[in-house]
């Protein structure tokens, strides 16, 4: 959520932004801000040492496709997706509203990949001018993890800068919700 007040007053004047949390729910390829509530914004040596220093590189890029298969959790893509090396892809816990089963398969996933450590280091992108990593930033924050690192410039940053290449990602399979829960994806 944000936390400067100012800043829910201005983005509950715009309807490109939810008026109780203050996450981004429209136009999500547009400029950013310069920082994000219970984050860090870095650039492309920054999130170079950051790796040296064995953070979890987290891609929020939505998926383009049918989503999770409700039985399987295997994602139905229309096309493949190309991210940073060594990172995981978490599609579309960014979006600004989401539901119970996409809280559930971040904050899980996040769990296991960071073996319960919320002083792990995290970098959180998508691509440039991309509100979804602005968005799960701070979703990831409200879970109580507190080394949060967000690079806006995201994969597009990442070509731009020299001879990096990207690789190919699979999203983390979907949890799939037990016959209790209810929720749906």
């Amino acid at each position: 959520m944000l936390a400067d007040s100012g800043a829910i007053t201005q983005a509950a004047e715009d309807s490109s932004f939810d008026r109780t949390t203050g996450y981004r729910i429209a136009h999500y390829r547009a400029a950013v801000p310069d920082t994000v509530p219970g984050g860090t914004r870095v650039d492309l040596d920054k999130v170079d040492q950051l790796i040296k220093d064995g953070a979890l590189l987290l891609d929020v890029m939505p998926s383009e496709g049918a989503g999770p298969d409700p039985v399987t959790g295997q994602w139905r893509l229309s096309r493949p997706h190309q991210t940073i090396p060594g990172s995981v892809w978490v599609p579309d816990v960014g979006r600004g509203i989401i539901s119970t089963a996409y809280e559930n398969y971040l904050s899980e996933n996040l769990k296991r990949l960071t073996e319960g450590n919320f002083d792990k280091k995290l970098i959180v992108f998508c691509q440039s001018d991309c509100w979804m990593a602005w968005n799960a930033v701070q979703r990831i924050s409200a879970l109580g993890y507190k080394q949060i690192f967000w690079f806006p410039e995201g994969t597009d940053g990442w070509v731009e800068w020299g001879d990096r290449k990207l690789t190919p990602a699979d999203p983390v399979k979907f949890l799939v919700p037990s016959k209790a829960q209810s929720s749906k994806p």
